[in-house]
């Protein structure tokens, strides 16, 4: 017997223009990118989509992708990575602040879940929350200012590999993913 999938739709990435399928948070997702660039004042070449995120935990190599990274310089610094979820967002706060801690040389300073509703935003050295809704997520000047007072550090290498476990823990629940279509 041959596995279906179910059948989706396609739209077109807000951000990349690419077509993409509309499956999971996708159109969550989109509402973000839009909240973005329209509101917040982020340029598109400021914002990531589907970025690479290759660890290996215990010897097994684990590829994943974190929805959506964003900068104030088109992507040179990262100040802050995106998890576009359906439905509870407490449930996706660990495993943001974990990819926000692996996916650069340095701890990306924010951490944000959202649905394209509402939102809650963390500081990543941290680990800690420190807004809630779609106000809470900075500006593009916000950030572009924090980063001048911040001090980028990385996260400490004797923590590294229990964040990576805790990192894929959470992402193997993530199913319902254009990776996986």
């Amino acid at each position: 017997m041959t596995e279906t999938l179910k059948p989706y739709t396609i739209i077109t990435d807000f951000v990349t223009g690419r077509q993409v399928p509309n499956v999971g948070a996708e159109e969550n997702r989109q509402a973000v990118e839009k909240l973005l660039v329209s509101e917040k004042g982020y340029l598109k070449e400021d914002i990531q989509v589907d970025v690479d995120l290759d660890i290996t935990v215990a010897g097994e190599p684990h590829h994943s992708q974190v929805d959506l990274v964003v900068s104030t310089d088109g992507g040179r610094t990262r100040f802050m990575v995106i998890k576009c979820a359906a439905g509870s967002l407490g449930s996706r706060e660990r495993e943001i602040v974990a990819a926000a801690r692996l996916l650069d040389a340095y701890q990306i300073p924010r951490a944000v879940v959202s649905d394209g509703k509402t939102a809650v935003v963390l500081d990543t050295v941290a680990g800690k929350k420190i807004g809630d809704g779609l106000d809470a997520i900075p500006t593009r000047q916000e950030a572009a200012d924090e980063l001048k007072l911040l001090v980028l550090t990385p996260f400490p290498a004797e923590r590294r590999e229990r964040e990576k476990l805790i990192f894929r823990t959470y992402d193997i629940e993530n199913v319902n993913v254009q990776r996986n279509v």
